[in-house]
């Protein structure tokens, strides 16, 4: 018996396991000098964040920088440490298991949500070593990076392809390279800047905090710089900002060559000396607060605007585990399996 045309044409949902790797940059296993060692040790021999030659930099990074840094750098994350380890792994937790629970409720076909840290731990290899104990043939890779980066989002790829290099199978595969301008996404930034102002008097000043990078990327291609714009210019236009009100910044450059500017500390020192007397800031670029954003963000740009003159400083949260960031990141996964919702 032949089948109804309108059977034969209506598209089958695919009920082969899916799985969906979150990732994001990752933390040390403790706040010490040699838990920071052996994490900076990786971080920084990745190629995509320096550049320079190999030799030259081994010989930097081995015989100067992880002599010094590590020590500094524990110091900072024993601050902001919980009993629940680094903030950016707890909240990244915490996110894994709430997009876990809203998938299942609106998928067909088994699905497995699993969190890999491109350094550190848990790995991108322990990741996909569960997701091969699930079965999953169909694997989404979703890197917690609004705005796109060689330095992050491509480095994710980079891990995700050494991996499946060594596999006899690959599954296939989806990746997610941004979502800077989503709807879902600068909803959500708004939400979470209103929410704030219901508490804290809306500010004379908000600015918009990102990662820096060295310009030199930027000449050479990376569009980091127009995404990051993008997202502050909807998110201003969807608050009504008139555009004295705001403004776009980077933080955390280290080296001697020039970064992407402006850069905030010399921003909110400006300000606080011109008689600026409220900033709140916000960084779009982070999905969980980390070390960046509690302790750079929170406490020593605080005290370099307070220092130049402010009066009222305020930290607005990233989206963490709210749920309309959650949904939103939902509807990403959703968007590449787009037959398999249940009705």
């Amino acid at each position: 018996m032949m089948q109804p045309q309108s059977e034969i044409l209506q598209p089958q949902a695919d009920q082969r396991p899916i799985g969906v790797l979150l990732t994001n940059l990752g933390t040390p296993d403790a706040p010490t000098p040699k838990a920071l060692r052996r994490y900076l040790s990786e971080f920084l021999w990745d190629p995509r964040v320096v550049d320079i030659p190999r030799f030259l930099w081994w010989v930097l990074l081995h015989g100067v920088i992880l002599r010094t840094r590590p020590r500094r750098s524990a110091r900072a994350y024993q601050k902001i440490w919980t009993e629940q380890g680094p903030p950016l792994l707890s909240i990244s937790r915490r996110q894994r298991e709430l997009l876990q629970a809203a998938l299942t409720r609106c998928f067909v076909s088994p699905i497995t949500v699993v969190l890999g840290m491109r350094y550190g731990q848990p790995s991108i290899v322990s990741a996909f070593e569960r997701l091969h104990k699930a079965r999953a043939d169909r694997v989404l890779v979703l890197p917690l990076y609004p705005q796109y980066s060689s330095v992050t989002t491509a480095s994710t790829f980079d891990a995700v392809a050494e991996v499946l290099r060594k596999w006899r199978w690959m599954p296939e595969l989806h990746m997610i390279t941004h979502y800077y301008d989503e709807a879902g996404y600068i909803q959500a930034l708004v939400n979470s800047i209103r929410d704030t102002w219901d508490v804290h008097q809306p500010p004379e000043k908000l600015l918009f905090s990102y990662h820096g990078m060295p310009k030199r990327y930027q000449l050479e291609g990376d569009p980091y710089y127009d995404e990051c714009l993008a997202t502050t210019r909807l998110v201003a236009a969807a608050l009504g900002l008139p555009e004295d009100r705001w403004q776009l910044a980077f933080q955390s450059r280290f080296g001697r060559e020039e970064w992407l500017q402006p850069y905030a500390d010399q921003i909110l020192r400006q300000w606080g000396e011109a008689g600026v007397r409220s900033v709140h800031v916000i960084c779009p670029g982070f999905s969980a607060d980390g070390l960046e954003t509690l302790g750079e963000i929170a406490v020593t740009n605080r005290d370099t605007f307070l220092e130049a003159g402010g009066q009222s400083y305020h930290s607005i949260p990233c989206l963490n585990d709210r749920a309309d960031h959650i949904q939103m990141l939902a509807a990403l996964v959703k968007r590449c399996f787009i037959y398999e919702g249940k009705p």
